[in-house]
């Protein structure tokens, strides 16, 4: 399988590739405000609104820097009455790709309620890296919030 690679920080973590539709670079977004912290805005992708998610605001309690690799992933999302969604994914260092099993990735063996998007671990030749799950970054109470603001913009 191929998986999208980015960074939070110095840790490398990785997104199936097969859920993202595009990567594009940061574009100018519309505020929601008094949404989510985490939530950095909406913005008009060939004429749907795309609410975006701030990884590192998500992760690391800080906006995600401004930089030529900082990118928006645009991901593949289901909600839970399984209609497909596009959400937009804030990242940093968003360069590189790599091919990995299913095998390859193992529990870390930490339990991280507060981060149920937080998924297995790999090593490659660059070191660890961390899985992704996209339909778990978004808490319940966000995530109704969040898609009726976007469609409210």
């Amino acid at each position: 399988m191929l998986f999208l690679v980015f960074q939070l920080d110095a840790e490398r973590y990785a997104i199936e590739a097969a859920t993202v539709a595009a990567v594009l670079p940061r574009v100018q977004l519309r505020r929601l405000p008094q949404a989510h912290d985490a939530v950095a805005g909406v913005f008009d992708y060939r004429g749907e609104v795309v609410p975006v998610i701030d990884l590192c605001r998500l992760a690391l309690a800080r906006p995600a820097r401004e930089a030529m690799s900082t990118r928006i992933v645009l991901a593949d999302y289901a909600d839970r009455a399984g209609n497909a969604r596009r959400l937009g994914l804030l990242a940093e260092r968003v360069v590189d790709t790599v091919r990995l099993q299913a095998e390859d990735f193992a529990a870390s063996g930490v339990e991280q309620p507060a981060a149920r998007y937080l998924g297995p671990v790999a090593r490659d030749a660059h070191g660890l890296l961390q899985r992704i799950g996209v339909r778990e970054l978004l808490p319940e109470d966000v995530h109704d919030l969040l898609f009726q603001q976007a469609a409210q913009a």
